[in-house]
């Protein structure tokens, strides 16, 4: 079954698998007054949620209580069943309630708010009524369920900090598209974002860089702001709490063996003290593959343990992410120690030093009731037994991993990266990449064709990445997310058709809605016709690639 969308007007995004309206046109009754909410057991955080938002935007005070004015919330045996725990009905032809939302769990009930929030029209996502009157709604009956368990968005805050109400926003709009994995960028070579009590120098001196280059990292300039920040232990418990209550997983990622100058620089005994200064390291000002990386030491392990249990102790998700990309070998080749590492543990080469650390936290994290996943050259040097891959070069390593067994996260960067450009010409700001319209993402394919039954299920779902070596703030973070992200949201979460099958100019009419709750939300997304001379950065260098991006 494939989505349906026979009143175009609603807008809905993502397209719901089912959609029933009466009559030729949909008709309309409002909330007011008299409305109440009545949650059953369960729904308890839904109802929170839409007195908070719905409150806001009306003016109403939806107290508690049944009855025919009501806004009734349950989870269903039978809606689980049929549609699965993320899963719900929403009608608003009920005798005894005004709107019904049932879900196969307390997941699928929130997802059937979201769309209710979406059927009351733009003005509902303002944070006070613009207008007078009620809000109203159609009389319309919708049934959904999600394609993808696995619908995230992963955002870098080691290349530029988004404070901790900014990255509470984002939550909020992962939930507004029915996306539910936040997956969280903490560390990298240009900064360590997450407290560590046992180790406080990773913030003290590791959050902080003397000043950013200025655009792509062959460009001349500089910004010589001093730029940093970090999250508390509390502000990452905030985080996670504020993510649950939207059924949202936060998945951390702490980066290694490579990306990791940031830590050296705070504690130079982690880097490889035989071939480099160490001490002489800062927290890197610039982008691209850095050759500073961790040494393949038990002293390493241990420290990096200290981390991974304060981690734990803080993400309650069963997945922790690693990295594990982008790791230079040279300083491993030159360093006596690591070439002796290599013969005492009996591996190969300096790939297999590289496979021994990830198979050692994998192993960690298993015993501890976690799964280790991983960008996909953890592959190199053979995969750890229990390990996930994001698949992000191209769908290859994902292809090579699901086929081997293991769980996959399709996040191919020619397809889904949002810091690539999204339209050729000079007036896009910085422009990273190939260009990838909003239709270019509509057409993503996460389960690649040709792929084994067998292996097609160990697709998880999928995710957009968000690389902020170009994006300094806020605003330019929602110029390359919005508005591809509610393009994605649909592909991860709809029943869609083939990719050349796809209604396109159908999902553009729904989008015309769109744009308007994204005003309303105050997001600074891209319009349709081009960057606003604002949003532009003429003369800053960027690097744009040309032609067709390659299918890998």
């Amino acid at each position: 079954m494939t989505p349906t969308d026979p009143y175009p007007g609603m807008g809905l995004i993502p397209a719901p698998l089912l959609q029933e309206v009466r009559g030729d046109s949909p008709g309309r009754f409002p909330l007011d007054e008299r409305t109440t909410l009545d949650a059953g057991p369960g729904t308890g955080s839904t109802a929170r949620w839409l007195r908070t938002v719905l409150g806001a935007a009306t003016g109403l005070p939806l107290p508690d209580g049944a009855g025919e004015h009501a806004v009734r919330l349950r989870i269903s045996e039978d809606v689980e069943r049929e549609y699965g725990p993320e899963g719900y009905r929403l009608t608003t032809e009920d005798p005894d309630a005004a709107v019904v939302i049932e879900g196969g769990g307390p997941a699928g009930v929130f997802w059937g708010a979201q769309t209710l929030r979406q059927l009351l029209g733009p003005e509902a996502y303002r944070r006070a009524p613009v207008g007078a009157g009620h809000p109203d709604l159609p009389y319309v009956t919708v049934a959904d369920r999600p394609r993808f368990g696995w619908r995230g968005l992963m955002l870098d805050v080691s290349r530029h900090f988004l404070p901790k109400d900014d990255v509470l926003r984002y939550l909020d709009l992962l939930a507004a598209h029915k996306l539910n994995v936040f997956h969280f960028h903490l560390t990298d070579d240009q900064g360590w974002r997450i407290e560590i009590k046992r180790h406080p120098r990773l913030t003290e001196a590791g959050s902080w860089r003397a000043r950013s280059k200025w655009g792509h990292r062959a460009s001349p300039l500089w910004d010589d702001t001093p730029h940093g920040g970090f999250y508390t232990q509390d502000d990452i418990r905030e985080i996670v709490a504020y993510a649950a209550e939207r059924h949202i997983t936060v998945v951390p990622e702490i980066d290694l063996p490579g990306h990791s100058q940031a830590a050296i620089s705070a504690y130079p005994e982690l880097g490889n003290t035989d071939v480099v200064d160490t001490a002489a390291l800062t927290v890197w000002d610039t982008w691209g593959v850095n050759p500073n990386v961790l040494a393949p030491t038990e002293t390493v392990l241990r420290f990096y343990e200290g981390v991974f249990e304060e981690v734990l102790g803080l993400f309650p998700s069963t997945f922790v992410h690693v990295g594990g990309d982008e790791c230079p070998k040279d300083q491993w080749k030159a360093s006596p120690a690591a070439q002796a590492r290599i013969k005492e543990l009996g591996v190969a080469d300096e790939d297999g030093l590289q496979s021994w650390f990830i198979r050692h936290f994998d192993r960690w994290l298993t015993v501890r009731g976690r799964r280790l996943i991983g960008w996909d050259e953890i592959l190199e040097g053979g995969l750890a037994d229990g390990a996930a891959v994001s698949s992000w070069r191209g769908y290859g390593g994902g292809i090579a991993a699901a086929e081997a067994g293991h769980d996959v996260v399709m996040c191919p960067e020619q397809q889904v990266y949002l810091d690539h450009r999204q339209a050729p010409g000079e007036d896009e700001p910085m422009p990273i990449g190939y260009v990838r319209t909003l239709e270019d993402v509509y057409r993503f394919e996460p389960v690649p064709p040709g792929l084994s039954p067998e292996a097609a299920a160990h697709i998880l779902g999928t995710q957009a990445n968000v690389w902020t070596e170009v994006m300094e703030n806020r605003s330019r973070v929602d110029y390359q997310v919005f508005p591809r992200l509610a393009a994605f949201a649909e592909v991860a979460w709809s029943a869609l058709p083939a990719p050349e099958a796809r209604d396109h100019p159908g999902f553009e009419r729904r989008m015309r809605t769109h744009y308007r709750r994204l005003d309303a939300l105050g997001v600074d997304y891209r319009p349709p016709a081009g960057p606003h001379p604002r949003q532009q950065r003429p003369g800053v260098l960027g690097r744009p690639l040309e032609g067709t991006p390659p299918i890998v």
